[in-house]
């Protein structure tokens, strides 16, 4: 169980460090559109790689999207590229030793190249953008309270299987939901500013709900917790001792072999049918909540079962769905303009860029730009890009 399980694992990381390399290289490479493509790649792959008849774990049963995976990849990229620090003021001294190797100095000078060289462009880049948006912020009026980024991040929860998987994939990217927080920070701005200029219909929301009536529905479910074994003779001495009086959640931490579940007594919280192999599917539904069941044998070893909790299917109305769907709609206009609106900050903004003069001269040479400068020297370039 456990090889086939690292197997699945191993083969996960690949396929996610080589679409993290797409997003990296389109973030080195200035280039915006490149890196909503290689983010959505890794999603396309990730929805075929889901769809592909596997044998899973009953730890892994309670599977995610992969669009939760994407937006965390661009996420974690942008950390990584911004971690990088001037580590003196640009264009200035720095001959003092950093490191020192056999006596031979390594300077702040020679450091601060480097990692301009890295990705100082690209990092300059997106802190020049973060001030823009920040401006036209303030110029809107626009405040982001934690309310609004528990708002974003629930959402985007909602894309994930469970908030174990959550957690995994965000240390998969090597992040904290602390991290992913300030992420979340720029996308409820950018929405609040640009949200005024979205407009969403009763009908299209209606459209929206009738087209995807049957992935909001959600399946009957149960809740069970499991001991795995090697042998048939340890399972039913182990069924023994619980029909003795044994507790479940002990032994499993004890006796299981799924280092998925172990720990946290064999729990493998809610799965709907289709998630697991037919003989372990087939005997948890068919036990009432607290019943055991015999010894379940599946390609992994023998299991004992214990039903926990059920849930009844649910198929939600117009009304129960109609906020969601709003939100969705408007997160996705907000996404289309608002490549062509921070494009618009950029050009009527007087930016002076030291890491990249040409960009810098090609913005004062503007149209906008000139005359922002020419005639309202005291007026914000957000405030000018967002009349």
């Amino acid at each position: 169980m456990e090889n086939k399980d690292s197997q699945h694992k191993r083969e996960d990381e690949e396929r996610d460090t080589a679409a993290e390399k797409e997003v990296q290289y389109a973030y080195e490479n200035d280039n915006n559109d490149e890196i909503v493509e290689a983010a959505e790649d890794n999603e396309v792959e990730a929805e075929e790689k889901e769809q592909a008849p596997t044998s899973q774990t009953p730890a892994s049963a309670a599977g995610g999207r992969s669009g939760g995976k994407a937006w965390i990849a661009v996420s974690a990229i942008l950390a990584i590229v911004l971690i990088i620090v001037l580590i003196k003021p640009p264009f200035g001294g720095g001959t003092e030793a950093v490191a020192t190797v056999n006596g031979v100095k390594i300077s702040k000078d020679k450091l601060y190249d480097s990692l301009v060289k890295q990705g100082g462009t690209s990092t300059l880049d997106n802190m020049i953008t973060q001030e823009l948006i920040d401006q036209a912020a303030k110029d809107a009026n626009v405040t982001v309270t934690e309310a609004d980024i528990d708002k974003e991040i629930a959402n985007l929860k909602k894309s994930f299987g469970s908030e174990d998987e959550f957690q995994q994939t965000l240390a998969q990217y090597g992040m904290t939901e602390d991290s992913l927080r300030e992420d979340a920070g720029t996308q409820v701005t950018i929405r609040k500013i640009l949200e005024p200029q979205v407009k969403v219909t009763d009908d299209e929301i209606k459209t929206y709900f009738d087209q995807n009536k049957a992935s909001m529905a959600t399946p009957a479910q149960i809740r069970a917790s499991h001991i795995l074994v090697a042998t048939k003779e340890e399972a039913e001495a182990i069924l023994k001792d619980l029909k003795g009086g044994a507790d479940f959640a002990t032994l499993a931490k004890e006796k299981s072999t799924d280092t998925g579940t172990k720990d946290k007594g064999g729990d493998l919280d809610f799965f709907p049918k289709g998630t697991m192999e037919a003989a372990f599917e087939d005997a948890a539904f068919a036990l009432k909540v607290g019943e055991l069941s015999g010894v379940v044998q599946t390609s992994y070893g023998y299991h004992i079962i214990k039903k926990t909790d059920e849930k009844a299917a649910v198929t939600p109305t117009l009304e129960d769905k109609k906020e969601d769907i709003k939100y969705q709609l408007v997160t996705q206009k907000v996404s289309e303009l608002s490549s062509t609106w921070l494009a618009d900050l950029k050009a009527k903004a007087k930016i002076t860029n030291k890491l990249d003069p040409a960009a810098a001269a090609d913005a004062s040479a503007s149209p906008e730009a000139s005359a922002d400068a020419g005639t309202n020297a005291e007026a914000s370039p957000a405030a000018d890009a967002t009349k």
